[in-house]
């Protein structure tokens, strides 16, 4: 086969710098809806533009990275020299459409303090390193908006998922309109507005999201130093405690009110919604049963740390409950809104389900799920197998709707009477610690927020809870027992594979 060479002269190419634009975004956020826009915006306006994109691995471990190079026209006819990836140090905007993707394309050096616009949506789209971690493994934003003002020429973040939501659109097109807000393209915001209309696809919905990115872009050009979105605690709201109308529940409202420390009613009010949605409402009088003691001895923490970690201790996931949540109404609209299906569009949920062995006698009368373990047979081999489960279909609605409603038997269950007599004898054990040092009772009873979830999470989690409640029997009697048990739970908490908290167990005993 021939191979035909061409050259260029030099004298025929243009040499001038381009605009270099990268844009880091994930699947289903519109990043290459966004990056057409900017090419075909560009182009209206007798630019030249080139676009390509370096597709990242899927379910949040990469990004697609899109990058487009656009340079006006001279008119010489010559050739443009156009890059295919970005260069560190000589990227002019970088867009994320999530605040950790803004992070990442500083630590690639894509972002220069000296010529870049750095856009980024300020909403978290969590990565599988940040899920895996028992306790709150999520990253500081704080940080990415301190390293973005220290890095960035000019740094625009606000929640632009929350407009597309809000305007029943994509994120790209939020973004778009805080690129354009931004004044680091030189076009007016009417080109923009024509690539929109130009592409003919959810028009009207993307200008709205469009002009609502737009002006609160603009909003936020207006503040010297925006600050980053609240977190954590930040983020939690907790209901009032109120009446429903319903006379049995009101009836327990009315003895919140009149037992327990004005204080705690918040947290109170929805550990009580937690556990009456779990079970019924006799279950919560049980609730503010265990909780009184504990109010009797401190109606500060003491209070607030029970009436938290018992209800989420008798709110357990059990396959019930699990049946239960996933064949409720409002789980199916807000995966509906979440997908931004239009009504006359059908969605399918695909569930992974792995129910063991454990689970299902979990789930029987105690005698009879004691009974099966003892004598598991070829049922394990046939039971202990993972399961792909549409919940919009008739075949596995009706089974798990089924399974649900066997709410009304679960104080039968071999899995209730196990995490009976495991709640019990941790509340015992933090009401005796409490009596004689309330920050130690504290801290064992926040201990229980290791144990989430079930099958092999919950008994890793458990596993952990068994190991500080050994320790905290040890440490009891020390003045500093509940600094001691606040470092186990965070180191316990710190990573999935228990290094922190072994190493922390081996510095107390070098001491007990």
């Amino acid at each position: 086969m021939d191979t035909v060479a061409t050259t260029v002269s030099a004298s025929r190419l243009d040499t001038r710098r381009p605009i270099a634009i990268a844009v880091m975004a994930m699947g289903g956020q519109g990043g290459g809806v966004l990056v057409d826009w900017i090419v075909a915006l560009a182009e209206a306006q007798g630019w030249l533009a080139q676009s390509t994109s370096v597709p990242g691995v899927a379910q949040r471990t990469g990004a697609t990275v899109y990058y487009v190079e656009i340079i006006a026209s001279d008119g010489s006819g010559r050739r443009p020299v156009l890059s295919l990836m970005p260069v560190p140090g000589e990227v002019d905007i970088v867009i994320g459409a999530e605040l950790m993707e803004a992070g990442r394309a500083m630590q690639r050096g894509l972002v220069s303090a000296d010529r870049t616009t750095l856009i980024a949506s300020s909403h978290r789209a969590y990565a599988v390193s940040e899920k895996i971690v028992p306790g709150d493994g999520a990253g500081d934003p704080a940080k990415v908006y301190e390293a973005a003002r220290a890095s960035a020429k000019q740094f625009l973040a606000f929640d632009m998922a929350a407009i597309a939501e809000q305007s029943e659109s994509v994120i790209s097109a939020a973004l778009f309109g805080a690129l354009a807000a931004s004044g680091a393209l030189p076009f007016p915001r009417e080109a923009y507005e024509a690539a929109i209309r130009e592409a003919g696809l959810g028009v009207e919905a993307s200008l709205r999201a469009f002009g609502r990115a737009y002006d609160a872009a603009i909003a936020e050009r207006r503040t010297p130093t925006p600050p980053p979105p609240r977190t954590g605690a930040t983020l939690k709201h907790f209901p009032e405690l109120q009446t429903i109308g319903d006379a049995a529940y009101d009836a327990l409202v009315e003895r919140v009110r009149r037992d327990f420390p004005q204080a705690a009613h918040r947290m109170i009010a929805a550990g009580l919604a937690r556990v009456v949605d779990f079970q019924d409402v006799a279950y919560g009088a049980e609730y503010l049963d265990r909780l009184k003691p504990f109010a009797d001895i401190d109606k500060g923490a003491l209070t607030e740390a029970a009436a938290k970690q018992i209800a989420r201790a008798m709110a357990y996931d059990d396959v019930i409950r699990v049946a239960d949540l996933k064949t409720r109404g409002s789980r199916f609209d807000r995966v509906r809104a979440e997908v931004a299906a239009r009504p006359d569009q059908i969605v399918y949920a695909t569930e992974f389900m792995h129910p063991r062995l454990e689970e299902v006698c979990g789930t029987l009368p105690a005698g009879l799920g004691r009974w099966i373990e003892a004598h598991p047979g070829p049922l394990r081999r046939l039971i202990d197998r993972g399961r792909r489960v549409q919940t919009g279909t008739i075949g596995w609605f009706l089974p798990l709707y089924f399974l649900a409603g066997f709410r009304r038997f679960r104080r039968g269950t071999l899995r209730h009477q196990r995490e009976t007599a495991h709640l019990q004898g941790w509340l015992d054990q933090a009401l005796k610690a409490a009596q004689r040092d309330v920050p130690l009772g504290v801290e064992i009873l926040e201990a229980r927020r290791l144990v989430k979830g079930y099958s092999d999470t919950h008994d890793r989690g458990e596993g952990r809870f068994s190991r500080l409640m050994v320790m905290a029997a040890r440490l009891e009697g020390r003045a500093d027992a509940a600094d001691w048990m606040r470092r186990l739970r965070q180191a316990a908490l710190a990573d999935a594979e228990g290094r922190a908290l072994d190493d922390t167990i081996k510095t107390i005993e070098s001491f007990l």
